[in-house]
Parts: structure tokens; sequence; C-alpha cells
């Protein structure tokens, strides 16, 4: 892509009001506009990273045997009253329209895919069934701040599967498990599993799946080791206190839940009336279990992680681009400036044939101090310049947004340099 055609702008200044790091530096980037406070719309290059995140939740979750399906997001009143939760627990927080009948903008969708689900599953036969979606949330949420953190309107992947016995089940929750860590870990970041309060989901403990962070809201007691960590709002224990697990000393912190996964037991399908029949021809409620991750949170999360003084600094794996191309135009000479774009479109052609993501960086009203500065905003993991300078040399200068030190590649040499490295920095 040229950066010259792209429809957004970095801005030098910080949005007014703002005092998260993700929400700053996305908006100042250009990756997402604020409509209101907990609502964004995400722009070309917040919406190609959006893309990427989706495609890594995907991918794992199709090998845990998933079933994409997109439900509605207007959610009838009757199934609500069902479960009791129209007026109490996530209830409180559904946006709830009035016409012929009263709706409910879905915050969650435990009801309406189980009341899908009956009308599918009769017999042991049918089960296990694994069902996902990655659509719009929309809660009332009193405290939206933080960006895309915490929200009234947010992207999201829940997961609900389907069991005939809590053993079945039990597999399945552990599988999704290391599921959950890998998708975590292909997105730059590492989640630390932690006992939590089921409130307004299932009277149990769930597992959420946190990130430390200055910028949290939760606070965690955990392990350094991994081997144990709790919500501060159900914790036993103190920082300080020997782990029950392995008897290192608990540490205390701010945390980002990036996700969560729920033993919802028979709640739902039993008020819902999803049921099935086993082996010895009775009737079962159908055991279920939930499994959400933030898409957008996670995107909120990754800036929060991989940020410095100058700009967001993406993981590969995520990033809106591969690599930052910028053409340095320093001579005034025209048949210098000539020479030297006409080299840099070359590279650009090189990148493009090694289906590289680029985005180029042509703007000729731009001092090389602006566009050095846009590139560390935006954060893009390789940047690539050429200059008269590297030209002489039939070379280009390569830097990677998280190290300091630039390399000298010749431009020959680029094809293979970029397979080697740019395979390896989205592992």
């Amino acid at each position: 892509m040229l950066q010259s055609r792209l429809f957004t702008k970095t801005k030098r200044e910080s949005p007014k009001g703002e005092k998260s790091v993700n929400a700053i530096l996305l908006q100042r980037a250009g990756f997402c506009y604020k409509e209101m406070a907990g609502v964004y719309t995400y722009l070309p290059l917040g919406l190609r990273v959006l893309r990427k995140i989706e495609r890594i939740v995907r991918e794992e979750m199709e090998n845990v045997s998933g079933q994409e399906i997109l439900m509605s997001v207007l959610q009838p009143k009757s199934l609500w009253l069902k479960t009791g939760r129209w007026k109490e627990g996530i209830g409180e927080v559904m946006y709830k329209c009035k016409g012929k009948e009263e709706i409910g903008l879905g915050p969650t969708h435990e009801e309406m895919l189980t009341d899908i689900v009956r009308n599918y599953i009769h017999s042991f036969e049918d089960l296990p069934v694994y069902i996902y979606q990655i659509q719009t949330k929309f809660r009332k949420e009193p405290r939206a701040r933080s960006g895309l953190i915490r929200g009234r309107e947010f992207e999201m992947k829940d997961l609900y599967s389907f069991h005939q016995s809590e053993s079945d089940f039990k597999k399945y929750y552990k599988k999704v498990q290391k599921a959950y860590f890998k998708i975590f870990r292909r997105c730059g970041l590492k989640a630390i599993l932690t006992e939590a309060s089921g409130v307004g989901f299932t009277k149990g403990y769930t597992h959420e799946f946190q990130v430390l962070s200055a910028a949290g809201e939760d606070t965690i007691v955990y392990c350094p080791k991994g081997h144990f960590s709790q919500n501060k709002e159900v914790a036993k224990f103190q920082a300080g206190d020997n782990c029950p697990v392995c008897g290192e000393k608990l540490l205390q912190g701010k945390a980002i839940e990036v996700g969560n996964i729920f033993p919802l037991g028979v709640k739902y399908s039993q008020s819902i009336g999803a049921f099935f029949q086993d082996r010895d021809g009775k009737k079962k409620p159908i055991i279920m279990g939930c499994y959400g991750v933030g898409i957008s949170r996670l995107m909120g999360a990754i800036v929060e992680v991989h940020h410095d003084g100058k700009g967001i600094i993406w993981p590969g794996s995520v990033s809106p681009f591969d690599v930052h191309l910028l053409s340095l135009q320093l001579s005034n000479k025209m048949s210098q400036r000539e020479k030297l774009e006409k080299a840099a479109k070359k590279v650009y052609r090189i990148l493009q044939k090694q289906n590289v993501d680029v985005l180029y960086d042509d703007r000729k009203n731009k001092s090389p101090g602006e566009k050095f500065a846009d590139a560390d905003l935006i954060g893009i993991p390789y940047r690539i310049v050429v200059s008269d300078r590297m030209l002489r040399k039939q070379s280009v200068e390569i830097k990677r947004r998280d190290k300091k030190i630039a390399r000298f590649v010749k431009i020959k040499q680029l094809p293979a340099f970029l397979r080697k490295n740019l395979r390896l920095n989205k592992t």
C-alpha cells in the first residue's frame, strides 16, 4: 500500500481526556477513531490488525474442532426470562429496545445458542459439539474507559461446548485451555491462567487468562513460576504467602483479562429445554461450557504490553504490515530525486513479489524526521530505508522496530533476508 493514499494520517497531539496508552497510541497512529465513550471505529490499519487476530483465533478454534456460526445481535426477551437473567446479572448491562416486543442487544449468547442447539441435538450420538462465533457484543459498561480494554461495543469470540458427561466436558475444557495459551502466545502475550468468580454466568469458579500490565483493571495474586494464580476478588492467599503448589513466594500485580472459560453445567440447558436421550433412553440436560476471547480487547492489550516512548511495537503476527518502506529524498537535484524514487519502487516491487505486506511511505512532502517518527508511531516490525547514501552501496538499511541497531543489506540479497527473518518474526 502507498502511504500517500492511506485514508488516515498520524497525529502529533494526544487525544483529549485519554489516559491509557492503547487509547492514545491507536488514535494518534490512525488505527481507531473514537465515536463516544467505549465505542470505536476501526480504520484501515486497525481493521488489518483486528483481522489478523481473528485469523489466529479461528485457526486455534478449528484445531479444537470448533464450528463457526454467526448469531443475531438482536435477542428475544423470552429466552432471557427463562434463565432469569433479563433483569439480573449480565442482563442489567444489556441494551434493550422496545418496539412491538422488547428485545435486547446481545451482551453474550448462552441463551440464544442453547435454544438453537435444542432443535438439532436429540441423542447422545449427536454429542459432543463445539460451536463458536466472532461477533460484536454490546454492554452498558458504567466504566467505559481504557480504550479498547473496556468498551460498550466490542469484538468477541465466544465458543460453546455441549457434552453428555461431566468427564467429557473436563477433557475438552483442558483442551481449550491449551488452545488459549497458543492464541495469546501467537499474539505476543504471556497469559496467566487465573481462578476467578463466575458472577452472572455460573455459581462456581471460572478461569481467566490474565496478562500482567500496569494498565490492567484486575489485580491477581500469582506464582512467578506459573503454578498458581487467583483474582484478588476471590483470592485466599496474599502476596508473600507460599504458593500452595510449589512453595514459591506469591506476587501481586495489575493485569488485563484477555480471555475466560466457564463450566456452565446444566444451568442453561435445563432452563431453555436442551435435552438429549442417553444410551439407556433416559432424557438428560446437556452439559455445557463457555469460552471467550476479547478480540478487540486483545488488540488494546498488545499495545499496552508492546510500546515505547515513540509508539507501538507490533508483534509480527498481528502487525498491519510486515515492512514499512521509507524513501528519503535528501537531494535537491531532480535527477537524483528521480533516481531515488525509481530505486524505492524497485524495492517495493521486490517486496510484493515475495508476498510481503508492505506500507510504502512514498510521500514527497514529508521530511526524513517526520517519516521516521510516523514509522515508529505506527510500529510495523521492520523498517526498510532507501536513501542516496544506501544507493551508492546498492543496499538498503533495515531496522527492527524493537531494536536500536540497523543493518545494511544488499538489494539483491533482500529476498533471502526477508524469507528468513519475516518467517521467524511471525512464529
